[in-house]
């Protein structure tokens, strides 16, 4: 791609609005819904320990994949094994859990991931930059639980951006390249596509994880063969290329812009919590990062600690062109040598003076 192409097209982004036949089911279960702008929605009056019915499950879990996120207001002080039972509500019923426990964890509990501005109290420093939960995983997390236990009192949200939004404003040769790539994890050379169909919403998302990948994969263009076709037939090895250090610096660089123009945009929002505050995303969906207020000290800003639960995907988010879940990025890469193939650590540096902890 030229350095010369438009970054963004005259397309208006569309996030649809709640569904009315859903908006009177929650109502019938005593619940009542806040639309927010330009997504997301809130609910009051749901207690996450008495449960929901299934038919109200469903729906949210349909609602959050077309408007992104879901919060339930001022659940009070729930236990961490409350926490852990609400977020088996969605995906495929159980948590999937990668990280390590805090000595500050309540319960110790295993599936819980406490993230602070303290040391004391959870983990530094987590998600600056924008991503998507599990993208070392090839069935990236369907949904991840923040839990806020406690808000500072000077701020320290959430910012989310809608992808299937944010693939729509796209100029067109724009999203005909970015659908013919994948991409490789740093960690664990599991391959996940640039651009995506969204399982429940049926829309084309885009997809990358901007700290942790080690390499792109283009698939070359053919001109008598479709989009779908190409993504459709397995690539040999000389359709295939891996993009070099300037085209990844440029693909990093547009899709921050593309993420950091969601709030301008209209396919973005900067969430503010209260304490108490249950927010579920679903995590193909949505991409996010915390708010650089987050992870500034508490001296400063407030004491913040957030709890973190995420859910097992039904299904693998799998590449295009026959290429496998896993390729060992460890090893010698096999296809251009010019291209950037690294692994480990934050995988490739595409600014040097930003944090990449993720």
């Amino acid at each position: 791609m030229g350095q010369a192409a438009e970054k963004f097209s005259t397309v208006t982004p569309t996030i649809p609005p709640l569904d009315p036949s859903n908006i009177a089911l929650f109502e019938q279960e005593g619940l009542t819904v806040k639309q927010l702008e330009p997504l997301g929605f809130e609910i009051y009056g749901a207690d996450v320990r008495s449960g929901l019915s299934e038919p109200v499950i469903r729906a949210l879990e349909t609602e959050m994949a077309k408007r992104g996120f879901l919060v339930f207001k001022h659940q009070g002080n729930i236990s961490a094994d409350e926490l852990v039972n609400a977020s088996k509500w969605w995906g495929a019923g159980e948590i999937h859990s990668t990280h390590g426990v805090h000595p500050a964890t309540p319960d110790k509990n295993r599936d819980i991931f406490r993230c602070s501005n303290d040391n004391r109290h959870g983990i530094l420093g987590v998600g600056p930059q924008w991503h998507n939960d599990g993208s070392f995983e090839a069935a990236t997390f369907s949904h991840s639980a923040y839990y806020m236990a406690r808000a500072p009192e000077q701020g320290g949200g959430t910012h989310f951006a809608h992808q299937g939004a944010a693939f729509d404003v796209l100029p067109p040769e724009k999203q005909a390249y970015w659908e013919r790539l994948v991409s490789v994890n740093s960690t664990t050379g599991v391959t996940h596509p640039l651009v995506h169909t969204h399982p429940i919403s049926g829309r084309k998302s885009v997809w990358l994880h901007l700290g942790m990948t080690g390499g792109i994969i283009e698939r070359l263009p053919e001109e008598d063969m479709t989009l779908e076709e190409l993504q459709q037939q397995p690539a040999s090895t000389d359709q295939l290329r891996l993009l070099n250090a300037e085209e990844m610096k440029e693909l990093f660089n547009d899709y921050n812009d593309l993420l950091n123009a969601s709030f301008e945009k209209g396919y973005g929002i900067r969430y503010h919590y209260d304490t108490g505050d249950l927010l579920y995303i679903d995590n193909w969906a949505l991409a996010h990062r915390a708010a650089p207020e987050a992870h500034l000290p508490a001296e400063r800003q407030g004491l913040r600690i957030m709890d973190r639960v995420t859910i097992k995907s039904p299904r693998n988010l799998a590449p295009h062109f026959g290429l496998p879940q896993y390729i060992q990025i460890s090893r010698p890469h096999p296809l251009n040598q010019d291209g950037v193939w690294q692994a480990g650590g934050v995988g490739f540096r595409w600014k040097d003076d930003i944090p990449m902890q993720n």
